[in-house]
């Protein structure tokens, strides 16, 4: 058994000695995003991460580092919530950033549901439009699965032709046209961050075919896959990245941008959980 295995067991344990519930979706909110927890989870328990034994926390503002379980409200969808999670430029090795989602498979959750706030490359973006993720660039960030495998999860080395599940973003766009919510759709890149990127890094990241960035999700979706949970991810365009956006950028313009968005992105992440439920 690898190191990395006795520690998830370990962390495992903590959560079951804290609560039984078994989620069959789990879903990570990025910055800006926790409120759904809040208001759209009837909730049995809520773990927070300092809890668990030998689990990293959320230093980043706005993630407030807790598992919230329970109930779609006005379904009986168990859902595990990540209100906040860890990123590499925190401090954190890229395999306790993607601890989280290895434990949510392990609680017994088929379906991970990815969010974040990203930077839009693709000058046709606004501030405050949903990106569906249809695939990824992760040259950028350390692969999660670099090291000892953990066989408990899965293969040594993992097909990644599909990452996002296709039947999955397929019944999404149609969901989203069904609520009147436009959705773009597009590819995610993953740097390590804090600093935001410079103009010639977008400029460089364009040419390889990145619509958005940002410091997280892609190491998670691909610990998932590996994991053989089924994947998704939503992007709330927060920013225009630099080069195209003439204003300096900023955390604060992040938070605010998820604020106004919030309504919206509520109602299609409910209507995910939905779908992902009957699939």
């Amino acid at each position: 058994m690898s190191i990395a295995y006795e520690r998830l067991k370990k962390a495992y344990e903590s959560v079951r000695s804290k609560t039984d519930f078994v989620p069959s979706a789990a879903l990570t909110l990025g910055s800006g995003l926790g409120a759904f927890a809040d208001e759209e989870i009837d909730v049995t328990d809520i773990v927070d991460y300092k809890d668990i034994e030998g689990f990293p926390v959320s230093t980043a503002a706005g993630h407030k580092g807790r598992f919230v379980f329970g109930t779609l409200k006005g379904t009986d969808i168990k859902t595990a919530v990540m209100q906040g999670r860890v990123h590499c430029y925190e401090g954190y090795p890229v395999s306790s950033t993607v601890m989280p989602a290895r434990l949510l498979k392990m609680l017994g959750a088929k379906t991970l549901i990815l969010t974040n706030a990203s930077g839009g490359i693709n000058e046709s973006f606004s501030a405050g439009d949903l990106m569906l993720i249809a695939d990824h660039i992760s040259l950028f960030a350390p692969n999660p699965l670099i090291g000892e495998n953990i066989d408990e999860l899965g293969t040594r080395f993992p097909d990644m032709s599909c990452v996002y599940d296709k039947p999955l973003r397929d019944k999404i766009k149609r969901a989203a046209e069904r609520l009147g919510i436009e959705l773009k759709e597009g590819v995610y890149a993953q740097l390590t961050g804090p600093s935001f990127e410079t103009p010639a890094e977008i400029r460089a990241l364009r040419t390889l075919g990145a619509d958005a960035v940002g410091m997280s999700t892609a190491a998670e979706a691909i610990a998932a896959r590996h994991a053989g949970m089924r994947v998704c991810g939503i992007s709330c365009i927060s920013n225009q990245a630099a080069g195209i956006s003439k204003n300096i950028l900023t955390h604060e313009e992040v938070q605010q941008t998820a604020d106004r968005t919030a309504p919206k992105f509520k109602s299609l992440i409910a209507e995910i959980i939905r779908l992902a439920d009957e699939s």
